[in-house]
């Protein structure tokens, strides 16, 4: 005899067998959106990068001529320049390298390697952010300053194509942007850039490559050869020596810089001097970010790192009092 239930209805029984649990289904995962064209060749054009040239402002602003109105002007439009001649280069170097960006953890997500930007557009707009870019330094600041600006371009097509695969030169190709940049400020606003202004810039930016190539290999593992031959070439403990050997020169040569600058402008107050403290704090800041695997993307830790921004801050605050407090 069977038992009726609240609603009248017969009520299961063991003999019915157990009751099913109803499972649900699971939800389909939401594909990430596509983004438009546009934004996929404002992020082809990688704007965070943008900060790297922000370099040019450093000769102008060491010889105190960025309160005059031409050189700041001139710097600005040098900096603009910078930015579309250098977007350009990645137009062009994504191109070349979108086969082996589809190999990469993150770069794969970039537009020519997700598929979104065919790589003959990238290079026809590339080209023609270049050529835009070497007219405009002619017409709007100097010729020297496009040919400073021609030999950025010549030397980062030469990476993509050929010097990326050639171990040490590869870094030196890198190092060197930042170099050209340091030395297109001081062409834009008219003043000389000193010999020890160009080693600082050139260690230091020697020690950032050799971080980028260690998280790169961190990021890649056992596949680091696939996408970039030269990381085969490199051991831990070879970077790591170049890590110690570069920063140390530039801490040495700001040192020497900052001393001899004191000496020379005979201020009140060692303002110069003080700013080493800044400096040598940073480096070693960058190098224990170093040791957690990240400086694949050198843009990404200076704009996500406060405690670099603050000490970027006060080496800016105690070198502008250098400069200015004569």
């Amino acid at each position: 005899m069977s038992t009726q239930g609240p609603a009248g209805s017969a009520a299961a029984t063991p003999a019915d067998g157990p009751v099913p649990i109803p499972v649900r289904a699971p939800e389909p995962e939401l594909a990430e959106p596509v983004p438009s064209l546009p934004l996929a060749l404002l992020r082809l054009a990688r704007p965070r990068q943008w900060v790297k040239n922000l370099l040019l402002f450093a000769a102008p602003g060491a010889a105190g001529v960025l309160t005059h109105r031409t050189q700041l002007v001139h710097t600005i439009l040098a900096v603009a320049l910078f930015c579309l001649a250098s977007s350009g280069t990645y137009f062009i170097n994504d191109a070349i390298d979108y086969e082996a960006d589809q190999r990469h953890p993150t770069k794969r997500q970039r537009p020519i390697a997700a598929g979104i930007v065919s790589p003959a557009m990238a290079i026809g707009s590339g080209a023609l952010m270049l050529a835009a870019a070497l007219a405009l330094s002619v017409l709007l600041v100097s010729p020297q300053f496009a040919g400073v600006v021609a030999g950025y371009v010549f030397i980062t097509i030469a990476y993509s194509v050929r010097l990326k695969h050639e171990p040490v030169i590869d870094l030196a190709a890198v190092a060197s942007g930042f170099i050209i940049r340091a030395v297109a400020g001081g062409i834009a606003a008219g003043v000389a850039v000193s010999s020890w202004f160009i080693i600082v810039v050139s260690f230091g930016a020697l020690f950032m490559v050799a971080g980028k190539r260690h998280a790169e290999q961190l990021d890649m593992g056992d596949d680091a050869g696939s996408h970039r031959a030269t990381l085969e070439a490199y051991s831990q403990s070879y970077l790591r020596y170049l890590r110690s050997t570069s920063s140390a020169l530039a801490i040495a040569a700001y040192c020497l810089w900052a001393f001899d600058r004191e000496a020379t402008i005979h201020t009140n107050i060692p303002w110069y001097e003080f700013s080493i403290i800044p400096v040598v704090l940073g480096i070693f800041r960058y190098a224990l970010v170093l040791e957690t695997g990240a400086g694949s993307a050198p843009e990404e830790i200076v704009l996500g790192d406060r405690t670099l921004q603050f000490l970027g801050v006060a080496w800016a605050v105690l070198f502008g009092l250098g400069v200015y407090s004569r």
